[in-house]
């Protein structure tokens, strides 16, 4: 199995920029071994099972509660019984094409 995860996480209560305890999510994220990819709308995740990535949520929700009083979330699910690597794989699948369709 293999699940990509695109999600935001973020305090509601910190003004207008937040990149400063988006920051600390990031980092857990990157300590925690699973590929990922930084985009400006959120972060996308790579793991083998759904309880993985469901526990990175988990994970960034106590990243920022000490932080926070309201927190932000917005998660999306790609579940598909195939191997790992999809996080380049997927990306690298459309790009081959780009310049190639027919008008």
């Amino acid at each position: 199995m293999n699940v990509l995860m695109e999600f935001a996480m973020f305090p509601t209560d910190k003004g207008i920029s937040v990149s400063e305890f988006v920051s600390k999510v990031i980092d857990m994220i990157k300590n925690s071994g699973y590929a990922y990819k930084l985009t400006a709308m959120g972060t996308i995740v790579e793991t083998p099972t759904m309880e993985e990535a469901t526990n990175i949520l988990n994970k960034a929700q106590q990243v920022l509660e000490p932080y926070s009083d309201r927190i932000y979330c917005s998660a999306k699910f790609d579940i598909k019984k195939s191997e790992m690597g999809r996080l380049e794989n997927k990306v690298a699948s459309i790009e081959k094409h780009i310049g190639k369709v027919n008008h």
